[in-house]
């Protein structure tokens, strides 16, 4: 577009000065509702002006015309706590009636934090006080803010404060991948509440990299190579070590764990080459990636096809095994196990991408199957929704314990999950779990439910691992849901990397502060303790928001490791186990009067949880 030349700029010894254009020192703005924009009838010409610099305007806007002022409290950061909104100049809460992850999805857009975790009701926060301004709270997840809601009415409400709504926002308002060759390849990067950085690959798996793959619209991961295979980065370099299994949405839904990572730096850079899996589509020189959705893997579920920016259903009326082992063996998720069509609660509702699909069963990719357009007919029959299970979709977790290294085995097989019977169930085998989960080594091969009765399935009887085994599911066993057992005899395991806090010595929601690591309880050293540190960890344990650093007390000597030193928690770390600290010692201090002892504020119980060794969780 042409502009016409202005007047020339008066330059002085600094250099050219841009010109002064139509200041408010002439303009006459009446901010008469209804005007969409500065109108200029009544102001001198471009350029046509007797005003200086010092009086240049300004303006302060809000992101969202029109919106109610929101804000979190009490959550000990600036994206987690309770909500609470301004309306006619006094702030008040909103109810948790109906309130669910959609809701606190606007809250976190809104303030700018990133995807919602959570959407805690019942004053997980602890109550407000005021007007409760907000009730049965409606979003659908894509509004601007909570004010364009569905809502009773301001003011309107059967609610209490104790039932006050809450949100937790992941800090992680970003993910990009740098310096590869395509938009699908190279070293990544996080932004957190603003600031973007690389992450260490020491702390970066493969299941987190195809999480990241799927969030960007590039398929799934092919490798995770580190080093400075992307080139060397600058900036910081977070420690988090994310911890997926591989469903989430995005890296912002996976546990994230800080503490006691060792340092990294730029020459340890995570790095994403990802394989797009492809679909030649008829009549177009492009390719289309696949994803199956619905599913409790990335390997198991609804076929979509993402082409010309779109998501859209696969229909087929013939939908068999062949077609299936080509999906699977596309997407690497090994053999194909099950083709079928999904029942009515379970099929799409969005545009179709493909309708009709041949295939022989040896294609590399659906690209060499015969296709069919959308609006083509199909041959014979009435095409549905396709879905496959491929060998793949086989996961194993941990459940009912406090934490992702210790609980119960289950293992997802064919679409549902089970549990594995305790018969022979040795550290061998829960070895094999603990390494697969990414928990370091075994320290216990739970027997008898100790974690709980499962229900179901019981797929897995008689397991016989060497301990080398890359999965379950490769160590000798009966055959898939073949047991005598009950669910009774289930079998549970606890590993190296399961960590819990607790208070020993205590009287309630005081004394020496212990971590759980390794199969043993340890000491924290005090080095560099604030009261942000001990108000996490007294959240942690339920014993309230906050508390004291106590010195001099007698507990004794140092008996067993003192696992950590130099815990750095800040005013935003949500949680203890995301305080950075220095790298895991189990002689971290040696003195006793570095031993961390803290005093909460609160005395309330923590949620019960099978207790990982003899001594007592006393708070």
């Amino acid at each position: 577009m042409a502009h016409a030349a202005g007047p020339e700029p008066a330059t002085g010894n600094n250099g050219p000065s841009p010109p002064v254009q139509s200041e408010p020192c002439d303009s006459h703005c009446t901010g008469v509702a209804g005007h969409s924009h500065l109108g200029l009838s009544d102001v001198p010409g471009w350029g046509e002006n007797n005003c200086e610099h010092i009086h240049d305007a300004g303006v302060s806007c809000s992101v969202f015309e029109g919106a109610v002022e929101v804000r979190l409290a009490d959550g000990g950061r600036d994206c987690a706590g309770r909500v609470e909104v301004k309306q006619q100049g006094q702030w008040g809460t909103v109810c948790g009636n109906y309130w669910d992850m959609n809701d606190a999805a606007v809250v976190c857009k809104q303030l700018g934090c990133g995807s919602a975790v959570g959407a805690p009701q019942y004053g997980y926060f602890g109550p407000g006080s005021g007007p409760i301004w907000m009730d049965d709270v409606g979003c659908n997840g894509t509004e601007s803010a909570l004010s364009d809601c569905k809502h009773r009415g301001w003011g309107e409400h059967a609610c209490i404060h104790a039932f006050d709504a809450g949100v937790t926002c992941s800090e992680y308002t970003g993910f990009r991948l740098v310096n590869g060759s395509t938009a699908c390849a190279g070293r990544v990067e996080v932004q957190v509440l603003g600031t973007w950085g690389t992450l260490c690959a020491s702390h970066w798996h493969l299941l987190d990299a195809h999480v990241l793959c799927r969030h960007l619209n590039c398929g799934f991961a092919e490798s995770v190579p580190g080093g400075e295979h992307f080139g060397r980065a600058t900036g910081p370099v977070w420690r988090e070590s994310f911890h997926c299994d591989g469903t989430e949405a995005h890296l912002g839904q996976c546990p994230v764990i800080t503490l006691g990572a060792s340092p990294c730096s730029h020459g340890n850079n995570a790095a994403v080459p990802m394989a797009v899996a492809s679909l030649l589509s008829p009549g177009s020189a492009g390719f289309a990636s696949l994803r199956l959705v619905g599913g409790g893997s990335r390997c198991d579920g609804r076929v979509e096809i993402f082409q010309n920016g779109t998501w859209g259903r696969v229909l087929d009326d013939q939908w068999d095994m062949q077609e299936a082992s080509v999906v699977c063996r596309q997407l690497r998720c090994g053999e194909a196990g099950t083709a079928y069509n999904p029942p009515k609660p379970e099929r799409g509702t969005g545009p179709v991408g493909l309708r009709g699909v041949r295939c022989a069963g040896h294609e590399a990719s659906l690209a060499l199957c015969n296709t069919s357009l959308p609006e083509s007919a199909p041959a014979a029959g009435v095409a549905e929704d396709v879905g496959v299970i491929c060998w793949g979709s086989r996961r194993v977790r941990l459940v009912n314990g406090s934490g992702r290294c210790a609980g119960r085995v289950e293992i997802y097989y064919q679409g549902i999950w089970g549990t594995v019977c305790d018969d022979g169930w040795d550290l061998s085998d829960a070895a094999v779990v603990c390494h697969q989960l990414g928990c370091g080594g075994a320290v216990e091969a739970a027997g008898s439910a100790q974690f709980g009765k499962g229900s179901g399935q019981i797929w897995l009887d008689g397991a016989n691992c060497s301990g080398a085994e890359a999965a379950l599911w490769d160590c000798p066993a009966r055959p898939w849901g073949q047991h005598d057992c009950g669910h009774k005899e289930d079998a549970g395991v606890i590993c190296s990397e399961f960590m819990a806090l607790r208070l020993e010595n205590s009287d309630g929601c005081s004394g020496r502060l212990q971590v759980f690591y390794n199969g043993t309880w340890g000491s924290i050293c005090s080095n560099l303790m604030t009261l942000d540190t001990v108000s996490l960890a007294c959240k942690e344990l339920g014993c309230g928001d906050g508390g004291s650093l106590e010195t001099r007390l007698p507990y004794g000597n140092v008996s067993g490791p003192t696992w950590l030193d130099n815990m750095q928690c800040g005013e935003k770390t949500s949680s203890f186990w995301q305080c950075p600290s220095a790298p895991w010692n189990p002689q971290s201090c040696e003195d006793p009067q570095e031993e961390t002892h803290i005093t909460c504020d609160g005395n309330s119980e923590p949620p019960g949880h099978r207790s990982v060794t003899p001594a007592p969780v006393p708070c």
